[in-house]
Formats: C-alpha cells, sequence, structure tokens
C-alpha cells in the first residue's frame, strides 16, 4: 500500500509543508512517483517521518537527527546532552515556581528582591532600586547578609537620619552619621559583617560589577549620603582590622 503526500502527511502527525521540508534537506527520501506525476509514499517513508517525529519531541534538534544517520555511535552523547539541557530547564522552572511562590505570600512585594519582602516597607525607592541591583550583582550568602542586618537590627531613626541627609551636610554631621552606622557596616553592632561578594566568575566581570555598584550609587543617593558611607566603610575597617581575633 501506497499513500500521497497529503496522506502521509496526516498519518505521520506532520504537515505536506514539513514532509516537503524534509525532503529539501536530506531527512526524508525521495519517493518514487507514479506515470501520472505523483509520489507514492511507502512504509518506509511513515516510518522514517514517525521516528523524525519522536526525536524532535524529544528535543533532538532536526541537525541533529541528520548526525545520527552518519555516526551512530554518537547518539548517546547527543542524548546526553539534551538531557542536561532538560536538567537546566526543569532547575530554571523550580527557581521560577519558589519565586511565585514567596511572591503570593501576603506582604510580599515585587520591587524587591525574593527574601526581602518582610523589610520592603521600610525602604525608600532608592534603597529597594540599590537592593534590586545588589542582587544581581552579588552572591547569594551576600544578599542574605544584608537581608539579616535588615531584618534583625532595624535603626529606623538611624535610617531616616541617613536618608534626610542634605547634600550639603556639615563636616561634623556627616563624620557622626558614619560612625553611627559604621558598626554596621563591618558587623559589630549584628554579628554579620557585609562582604559583597560579586558573582562574577572573572576579574574583569568582578570589576564591572563594582563600577555598577559605583555608578547606581551615585545616580540614587547624593554626594553627602556617599561620603557617608565612604567614612562608615573605613571606620568599619579600621574597627575590624582593631579588633582582637576570635578563638
Amino acid at each position: 500500500m501506497t499513500w500521497s503526500t497529503r496522506e502521509i502527511a496526516e498519518l505521520s502527525g506532520s504537515t505536506v509543508k514539513t514532509v516537503r521540508y524534509y525532503h529539501e534537506i536530506g531527512l526524508l527520501d525521495e519517493p518514487d512517483r507514479e506515470p501520472n506525476g505523483y509520489k507514492r509514499y511507502e512504509v518506509r517513508h511513515l516510518t522514517r517521518l514517525l521516528q523524525i517525529k519522536r526525536l524532535t519531541g524529544l528535543g533532538v534538534s532536526l541537525a541533529q537527527v541528520a548526525a545520527m544517520e552518519t555516526d551512530t555511535d554518537g547518539h548517546a552523547s547527543i542524548f546526553r546532552a539534551i538531557d542536561a539541557e532538560l536538567e537546566a530547564t526543569v532547575e530554571r522552572l523550580l527557581d521560577i515556581r519558589r519565586e511565585l511562590a514567596a511572591l503570593s505570600r501576603p506582604g510580599a512585594s515585587p520591587d524587591v528582591p525574593t527574601g526581602f519582602g518582610g523589610v520592603a516597607e521600610h525602604l525608600r525607592d532608592n534603597d529597594r532600586l540599590l537592593i534590586t541591583i545588589y542582587a544581581q550583582l552579588f552572591s547569594d550568602e551576600s544578599m542574605d547578609a544584608v537581608r539579616r542586618i535588615l531584618e534583625e537590627n532595624p535603626t529606623p531613626a538611624l535610617d531616616e537620619r541617613f536618608r534626610d541627609l542634605p547634600e550639603d551636610a556639615d563636616e561634623a554631621t556627616r563624620q557622626a552619621v558614619a560612625e553611627q552606622i559604621a558598626p554596621f557596616v563591618d558587623g559589630g553592632a549584628t554579628g554579620h559583617p557585609i562582604t559583597l561578594e560579586p558573582r562574577a566568575s572573572t576579574p574583569r566581570q568582578a570589576a564591572a560589577a563594582r563600577s555598577a555598584v559605583g555608578h547606581a550609587l551615585q545616580a540614587l543617593y547624593n554626594r553627602a549620603q556617599i561620603d557617608v558611607l565612604r567614612r562608615a566603610y573605613l571606620i568599619g575597617r579600621a574597627d575590624g582590622d582593631a579588633r582582637p581575633a576570635r578563638d
């Protein structure tokens, strides 16, 4: 028994256009033709179409299907590569589901990274934007340290003093605010020092991450606030160097 192009396409769950395309790229042999010029497909054509459909349904590309015809020893490596891609896709989907679940909880905010929903209401817009940038550039461990400080050591009065610091704040005011903030930078007041480790895998990427943070700080905070953060960092580092090491 033989079939026309339309019939073989319907039997294989394909389309006439697809069958013709497989002929063009060499995946499907051309069938014999009847005296009137019509193609007549046989069982071997149907089984080939079903094989291609099964492989492409598993994620095998048409180029890989073609390669499998000439390299029978490479089948396993193709399937392993596709399985690894699927595993990575599954992990990404699981991450998405976890984030969606977190965003579905009461009080969660899409304006801050996952895990910061509990402190979002106390953050101003520029703080939210900076944390969003941090979450992209720095490691999960770094962000956990930031989140713990915000959750476990709320300092609303100090936060407001820093946020309301005018750009023309005098030297004494800047130094006083910096000294108040410093213990939270080096961990002396919290037990959780903040060490921002870039996610980057190369020195160039790490440098780009730190440069991006510098630009973000300049865009989101005024010069007095940036100066206070710089002073707090230097004070915290000096205090950390002077603090005796723990056993």
